[in-house]
């Protein structure tokens, strides 16, 4: 069995269903897939702050100088250009206007702006703390109801199809590098399939599920970076990993995420004592960018031999905390804490990469025929460290420019599809004992030595488990009975080394990566 379509899109976030749908709504053939049997599983599901919009006496000239201060102004200006240029108004269009995304809104009618870490202004536009959702449930019902385009759920992508891999004619090697799809394994069929495409997407969000606390969903290990990784596609920048501040911190939660929005709106970080102390390291003190924010934290947490510090936006009044942020507060309740009347434990957590596979302004990646879109790419947007908000936005801009442009390509091009061999089944058993256990290794390895601070020795002992570590799981790979759970594995140990290998190149502190040595 195999599928042949125009677009392939691997994965159903922002990123994913703003491609799918311009390319649909563009005469396209569209397969999108998903690793999970529900569709909202997804990074941008998880955002919880909101999407940038427009502020009051706001301008495009305000927010690129906020883009390009918290990247280190070594972001990609044209492309910071097309996103403050068109952002704005694809929200308005197509979120606002078309799908109705249920943002707050004032008594009067109009939205509600907030202000996050390094916004000059107030700019920000939120569905209470759970923004991402909103906009996803919206935009899949549309997906759903768009003629063009088949849904394929459980459905996990292996490895990119290339002429130079997988041709059965030899002469294909001459061939520029070029992606024709996809090897996806049907979960529940426990089939493996080809799909072909005429273009193939990938939007299967972040990585952050390689470090030991993170605020991303257990989708997040890194797939797209992996097979773009074995398929020789270039990647850039993956040493800005952005770790968010603020991530609950209990022994019987998850990291769940405290959205930024909370220090927006005035909550203030403490120690244990009361003391504050975002002051000691930068003017803007509880609104500095991110990667400020999360070393003051691991220096405080370091110097004082403290297992968290506190986020207090208890001073505010408790019925406006429960309406603001209904999520958060119903979260901690769980666990017994009243953020109305007390602060919040919270860690630093791996929450966001600001590298990935190199794109242009249409998400073009270095290989023919293959885009990526949404946290896996790198458009060049954030520099070395993300501003707030601004992931959304991105994914929405470059999945509609992406799926654009692909409607009309595939109007005026040929398309050659190669011959292929079948995917050949292997037996051997999984012990789910063993899957833990190495994604321990992968998470302890990482978060030790990758992880908020690095010197040349961590690297280099990270560099040898993690090598270790590849050498078995590929030799397991290569005999077991497949499941999305092994292939997560393959895929986590992968790029944790592409990672690494981006913190070994680069020996400046910059942003996200910091390094003391």
């Amino acid at each position: 069995m195999k599928l042949t379509t125009d677009v392939l899109v691997i994965g159903t976030g922002v990123g994913g269903c703003a491609t799918a749908l311009a390319a649909a709504r563009n005469g396209a053939k569209v397969i999108i897939i998903s690793n999970s049997s529900d569709l909202i599983e997804s990074s941008s599901a998880q955002a919880q702050g909101g999407i940038i919009y427009k502020g009051v006496n706001d301008s495009p000239e305000l927010l690129t100088r906020d883009i390009m201060t918290a990247g280190c102004n070594i972001n990609y200006p044209p492309a910071v250009k097309q996103l403050v240029t068109y952002g704005p108004k694809l929200v308005k269009e197509m979120l606002i206007d078309e799908l109705k995304v249920p943002f707050d809104r004032h008594p009067d009618g109009s939205l509600d702006l907030t202000e996050e870490a390094a916004h000059s202004i107030p700019r920000i536009i939120h569905a209470t703390d759970l923004t991402g959702k909103a906009v996803v449930e919206q935009m899949i019902k549309s997906v759903q109801n768009e003629k063009n385009i088949e849904i394929l759920t459980s459905a996990t992508a292996i490895d990119l199809l290339t002429l130079s891999h997988h041709s059965l004619n030899p002469r294909d090697v001459y061939e520029p590098p070029t992606c024709v799809g996809a090897f996806v394994l049907l979960q529940n069929e426990q089939q493996v399939i080809p799909i072909f495409a005429k273009e193939t997407v990938l939007a299967t969000g972040g990585l952050g599920q390689l470090y030991l606390h993170t605020t991303n969903h257990p989708n997040a290990r890194g797939d797209g970076i992996a097979m773009a990784s074995r398929a020789n596609v270039r990647l850039i920048n993956l040493e800005y990993i952005q770790f968010h501040p603020t991530a609950l911190y209990h022994p019987q939660a998850k990291r769940f995420l405290i959205s930024e929005s909370v220090r927006g709106e005035g909550g203030v970080l403490i120690r244990r004592n009361g003391e504050t102390f975002m002051e000691r390291f930068q003017p803007q003190g509880c609104l500095a960018p991110r990667d400020v924010v999360a070393r003051a934290i691991h220096d405080i947490l370091v110097s004082y031999n403290e297992p968290c510090v506190y986020l207090d936006i208890s001073h505010k009044p408790a019925d406006w905390i429960r309406q603001r942020f209904p999520n958060i507060y119903r979260t901690c309740l769980e666990y017994g804490i009243d953020i109305t009347k007390e602060p919040i434990p919270v860690v630093p957590a791996a929450h966001y990469s600001c590298g990935g596979i190199a794109v242009d302004l249409k998400a073009r990646s270095s290989m023919r025929r293959l885009r990526a879109v949404g946290e896996v790419s790198c458009t060049g947007v954030h520099g070395a460290n993300r501003l707030a908000s601004t992931s959304l936005l991105e994914a929405l801009v470059w999945g509609t420019f992406a799926g654009n442009d692909i409607a009309d390509l595939i109007k005026k091009e040929t398309y050659y599809f190669p011959e292929i061999a079948e995917w050949e089944c292997q037996h051997e058993e999984v012990d789910p004992a063993l899957i833990v256990q190495d994604w321990l290794t992968i998470k302890y390895t990482m978060w030790n030595y990758v992880g908020l601070v690095r010197t040349a020795k961590r690297l280099n002992r990270a560099k040898q488990i993690l090598r270790e570590l590849q050498m078995e799981v590929e030799s397991f790979y290569a005999r077991a009975v497949l499941s999305d759970q092994l292939l997560g594995l393959r895929n986590g140990v992968q790029t944790a080394l592409d990672v690494l290998f981006a913190c070994i190149e680069n020996r400046q502190s910059l942003g996200c990566h910091y390094r003391i040595d």
